[in-house]
This record gives structure tokens, sequence and C-alpha cells, in this order.
């Protein structure tokens, strides 16, 4: 499987609980933080549950 570089560019303060909680699972906590992961169909789920709030890029 391909790996993606997925960095918050936004804050999680004032969203709902359950986006904060996404963010978290990702391994996501602060603003410009990046983590590398595997493009699973599970991450991409939850990466399209918080788009608005994070960049995402491929990995070669």
């Amino acid at each position: 499987m391909s790996k993606i570089k997925i960095t918050q560019v936004r804050s999680g303060i004032d969203r709902m609980e359950r986006q904060k909680r996404t963010l978290v699972a990702l391994g996501l906590r602060k603003v410009n933080r990046s983590v590398e992961v595997e493009a699973t169909p599970q991450i991409l789920g939850m990466v399209q549950a918080v788009h608005h709030l994070v960049k995402v890029e491929e990995v070669k």
C-alpha cells in the first residue's frame, strides 16, 4: 500500500467532539504537525471526515 503524509493545518478548537477524536486517532495533536501513515480505507475515511482541518500529500 502507498503511504500518505497528513499535516494538520487548522485547529481542532471549537470543532465537534467526533472531529477532535478523529484528529487524535490520526496522531495529530498540534497545528503544523505531520504524520506518515499507510493509505488504508479506514485512514482515508478518517481523513475525509476532517478534510477541512488537514492537508494530505502522497509520499513516494
